[in-house]
């Protein structure tokens, strides 16, 4: 059973990797939405894992979120999932990204729980 309240911190550091010129996201050698979608899925991700039953995984099945301020190369970024709501498969977090400067993006993250062979065979179905 997941507990509300379970929570993760991802971390990254604004590099030309994760920048918007990049991703593709803009033209501009900052922290890119794309990235920090990815980095706050990343920490839902990883909020849950450890409660889940085993050969089970979580998916991202919806993102809203607002990036409200950019971020320079060289600044770390983190990215804190909360559990808000499990409903059977559906899991529910709070998002919030941060600097050194303080918040730069928030929102809600909804994920399900999936077991990891029947989610693949649907995509990649084997002939016997």
């Amino acid at each position: 059973m997941l507990e509300k309240g379970l929570q993760h911190t991802s971390r990254t550091i604004v590099s030309a990797a994760n920048s918007a010129r990049t991703m593709g996201s803009g033209d501009l050698e900052v922290f890119a939405t794309p990235s920090m979608v990815a980095l706050m899925e990343n920490a839902a991700m990883r909020a849950v894992a450890a409660g889940l039953p085993e050969g089970s995984t979580t998916v991202g099945a919806q993102m809203n979120t607002s990036h409200i301020k950019p971020s320079p190369m060289g600044e770390e970024i983190t990215a804190t999932a909360t559990l808000e709501e499990a409903e059977g498969r559906k899991l529910t977090f709070k998002v919030v990204a941060h600097d050194s400067k303080g918040v730069i993006g928030e929102g809600t993250h909804i994920r399900f729980i999936v077991d990891k062979e029947k989610f693949l065979a649907k995509i990649y179905p084997t002939d016997k």
